[in-house]
C-alpha cells in the first residue's frame, strides 16, 4: 500500500600512503572525532582522499528529525534513484517492528512524496521512500562523485564517506560546514591515483578515465552504455566487453591483502 505526503509541501597531514596522523584540528584522542577546523594543505593532485566523516543530519530532511525523535532506530540507504531533477526513489531499510510501523510517520514529512512498504527483513522493513533530493545530491551530480551507499543514519546523526580528491573533497567539507552539518573526520586516508589501477593497460586507464569524465560510475549514471560508446565512437558489445574487465581487474585489486584499502605498516612500527 502506498501512503501518499500530506498537501502543501514546501519546497593533513603530511602526504604518504595509509591512514594519516590527525593534524592538531582533528584530535581522535579515546577514539571520539573531534570537529574538524581546517582541512590540512598539501600538493596532493594525484592522490586520492578517502574520509570517512561524521555529519548531523539536517532538519529540512525527513532523516534529521524522524532519527533524533526515534535515536534507537538504525536507518540504512541502500539505493538512489532519480525521477526527476528534484526528486529521486529510494530503497531504504529501517529497523523496528511491526512490519510497516513507520510508513505512516515518515508520509507526513513535507520532502516525502510516498511511502511503500516493501518487504520485512530481519529485524526491521525495506520501504521505497519518493522523496524531494537532499541538497548534497546535487552536489555530488556536479561533482559526479560516487554516493557512499549504503549510507547508515541513527540518532541524528550520519557516517558519510567521501571518496574524491582533494578539491571536491573541500567542496563537500565546504557544504557540510555551510549547512551547519558539524563534520567531524573519523579517519583520513591518502592513496596514490595510481594505486588504484595496477593491472590496467594504457588503454584499459584511458577508457576508465573517459567514462569517469563522462558520468558513467556517478549515481545515478550520467550516460548510458549505449551512449558511452557512442560517444566514444566504438561498437557497444566493445565498450562493454572493455569496461566488464576494468571492473573484474579493479575489484580483484581491492580484494587482494595488498590491495586497494591496504595500508604499508610504519617503518619499525607495528601494522
Amino acid at each position: 500500500m502506498t501512503l501518499r505526503a500530506r498537501p502543501g509541501r514546501s519546497d593533513g597531514a603530511k602526504p604518504g600512503d595509509g591512514e594519516l596522523d590527525a593534524p592538531p584540528s582533528i584530535s581522535k584522542e579515546g577514539g571520539r572525532p573531534h570537529r574538524l577546523a581546517q582541512f590540512p594543505k598539501g600538493n596532493v593532485a594525484d592522490r586520492l582522499l578517502l574520509v570517512s566523516l561524521r555529519l548531523r543530519l539536517p532538519e529540512q530532511n525527513w532523516f534529521g528529525p524522524f532519527t533524533r525523535l526515534h535515536p534507537h532506530v538504525l536507518i540504512e540507504t541502500l539505493s538512489i534513484g532519480e525521477v526527476s531533477s528534484n526528486t529521486s526513489v529510494t530503497d531504504i531499510w529501517i529497523s523496528g517492528h511491526p512490519p510497516g510501523a513507520w510508513g505512516k510517520e515518515i508520509a507526513a514529512f513535507r520532502d516525502v512524496v510516498s511511502v511503500d512498504p516493501l518487504a520485512e527483513v530481519g529485524d526491521g522493513t525495506l520501504y521505497r521512500v519518493t522523496m524531494e533530493n537532499p541538497p548534497i545530491i546535487a552536489l555530488y551530480r556536479r561533482l559526479q562523485l560516487p554516493l557512499p551507499l549504503p549510507i547508515r543514519m541513527q540518532g541524528g546523526f550520519v557516517r558519510w564517506e567521501v571518496v574524491a580528491r582533494e578539491r571536491e573533497f573541500n567542496e563537500v567539507l565546504e557544504y557540510a560546514r555551510r549547512f551547519t552539518l558539524e563534520p567531524q573526520v573519523v579517519s583520513i586516508r591518502r592513496r596514490p591515483l595510481q594505486d588504484h589501477l595496477p593491472l590496467l593497460s594504457p588503454p584499459q586507464q584511458t577508457l576508465l578515465n573517459q567514462a569517469m569524465d563522462a558520468g558513467y560510475f556517478a549515481v545515478p549514471r550520467g550516460i548510458t552504455l549505449t551512449a558511452l560508446a557512442r560517444k566514444l565512437s566504438r561498437s557497444k558489445s566493445g565498450i562493454s566487453e572493455s569496461m566488464a574487465l576494468i571492473e573484474k581487474k579493479l575489484l580483484e585489486s581491492a580484494l587482494e591483502p595488498r590491495g586497494l584499502f591496504s595500508r604499508s605498516p610504519p617503518p619499525g612500527g607495528d601494522p
